[in-house]
């Protein structure tokens, strides 16, 4: 059907991908390429949206009364949030708890100079704010776009790699439909064809359909509409592992959705980059240097013990642990959902607003990172491992700047699922760096069959395990309707944070733009109009 689709169009289907087509042979040193960035991501609806909510946030420094803000939290949604109030004439002044910017992108040095991540962090061509975002400080050529396809290891096939590449010049959506078609690797064209009846209706009907399918798991969705087992077992397990760090039987559809909704829809949508080195230094340092350019103010090691309450039910002040307090005019949390219920006011709680968020909870996850004294055959770009442990890794020595290394290979991998709630066989946050490093190198001796250990094999020179007990909210069915907006009852008070309700899910384009909508919220009030529709 969508071979036909492609030849009227007068485009041709490319021929069956086979096992490592473009990829490295095995003994081979691969090598980083970057490719341009891809022009279409500037033109989509999402950008063009995102951009003009950056242009009417800039155009208040001349209206309004100024106010000062202070932002909890110093991730990438609470820098965000400053940023945009700094561009609307505000003053943030933002109090991060660590020593460390970035909160779930955060990273540090080790004794060795190495960086040590919190996580393995994407960027996706379907990140309209971030790239705006990008495109604002000038740090667009930060961003190190990789070729446009997605690569996955071949569980029955150890060592061999198959991949969805997606044909240049082609349009939305017969690009993804060419390159799921030329690959046979994975899906038959049986399998291919009965994808269709479930996939057609989110073409058709847009964000109501799958708002809806936002109570069925992954798992109820497919049985609704018929489809094989091998779409789970092929793309859709690696799917959920990737997107919200747990199996599909637990987690909502809408989440499946919406990101194939964005890579169906946008051509470059699902075009991966790497930032060229750590985040702090890479994305969250300019955003501080543009706060502070402003009048803003950062603080670091500024813990918060409570936000306490005025007779009249406001914020009065923010009471920080070492006994200070911090007052302005207005206040954002922009804080994990599990951070924020713990700091959340007594005289709040009984609110219906904030009385939902004891329906979200973070996800928990595991960032490994592994150095050899050899150069693994690797891919230049990020893999989905299909295995029952990992989740996504990626060769960071071939893949970023910072980390290139010709002779050894530093992997770094998404330990997930992490818990038995979430579907692992154990509790692995639990485990020891010992037990988690011996499982990641069992899973890794069939990725790379006779590379790793044993005579010539490459050796670990040393690890670093990195446990986030909560990370993202967990995305099971029915979770959207408890998503809180930025606006709250209380006057004085705005939320931020990827979990509160925005298009873009749990993640970094997520967390950008719900820092954004804080700072329109804010912008909008001081300017005397009312706050306009949520993205």
């Amino acid at each position: 059907m969508f071979t036909s689709v492609l030849a009227v169009a007068g485009y041709t289907l490319p021929a069956a991908v086979p096992p490592q087509v473009g990829m490295p042979l095995r003994g081979a040193s691969p090598l980083m390429k970057d490719y341009p960035t891809p022009k279409g991501i500037f033109k989509t609806d999402n950008y063009l949206e995102g951009q003009a909510l950056s242009e009417k946030i800039a155009a208040y420094a001349w209206q309004g009364e100024k106010k000062t803000v202070a932002v909890i939290g110093g991730g990438l949604s609470g820098l965000a949030c400053a940023k945009y109030l700094a561009d609307a004439g505000h003053t943030p002044v933002v109090l991060e708890a660590r020593d460390v910017l970035g909160g779930k992108v955060s990273a540090w040095q080790d004794a060795d100079g190495d960086m040590i991540e919190t996580g393995l962090h994407i960027f996706f061509g379907a990140y309209p704010n971030m790239m705006n975002l990008f495109q604002e400080l000038g740090i667009e050529d930060r961003l190190q776009w990789k070729a446009h396809r997605m690569t996955f290891a071949m569980p029955q096939l150890p060592g061999e790699f198959t991949s969805f590449d997606f044909p240049d010049g082609v349009p939305a959506p017969l690009n993804m439909a060419a390159a799921i078609l030329g690959n046979t690797e994975m899906l038959s064209l049986l399998d291919k064809v009965r994808m269709v009846p479930g996939l057609l209706p989110m073409l058709l009907e847009g964000q109501p359909f799958i708002d809806a399918q936002d109570e069925l798991s992954v798992k109820e969705f497919m049985d609704k509409y018929g489809m094989p087992e091998t779409v789970n077992e092929e793309i859709f397990i690696a799917m959920a592992k990737a997107l919200d760090f747990m199996d599909p039987d637990r987690m909502s559809m809408a989440v499946v959705l919406t990101a194939m909704n964005r890579f169906i829809n946008e051509a470059d949508g699902s075009q991966t980059a790497f930032l060229d080195g750590g985040q702090p230094e890479r994305l969250c340092a300019p955003m501080v240097d543009h706060v502070l350019s402003r009048g803003g103010e950062v603080r670091l090691g500024a813990p918060l013990a409570a936000i306490e309450v005025g007779d009249d039910g406001q914020v009065a002040c923010l009471r920080l642990a070492d006994g200070s307090s911090v007052e302005a005019d207005l206040y954002v949390s922009a804080v994990p959902v599990d951070v924020f219920k713990k700091l959340l006011p007594a005289s709040w709680s009984t609110m219906p607003f904030f009385r939902q968020t004891e329906e979200l909870i973070g996800i928990p996850v595991i960032n490994v990172q592994l150095w050899f004294d050899k150069k693994l055959r690797s891919v230049d770009g990020l893999c989905f491992s299909r295995s029952p442990l990992l989740s996504v890794y990626a060769d960071m020595s071939t893949c970023v700047e910072e980390y290139a290394d010709a002779d050894r290979s530093m992997l770094e991998l998404v330990f997930a699922p992490a818990t038995r709630e979430v579907g692992a066989d154990r509790n692995w946050i639990g485990a020891s760096d010992a037990e988690v490093v011996a499982a990641c190198l069992g899973e890794l001796s069939r990725l790379f069959p006779g590379e790793i250990g044993g005579e010539g094999g490459a050796e670990l020179l040393k690890h670093a395990v990195v446990r986030t007990p909560r990370s993202v909210y967990a995305a099971t069915p029915g979770r959207n309707r408890y998503r809180p907006s930025q606006a709250t009852p209380v006057p004085n008070f705005v939320l931020a944070g990827d979990w509160t309700s925005q298009k873009f899910l749990g993640s970094m384009e997520g967390a950008v733009l719900a820092g954004k909508l804080a700072a329109e919220v804010i912008a909008d009030r001081a300017a005397g109009r009312a706050a306009a529709t949520s993205q």
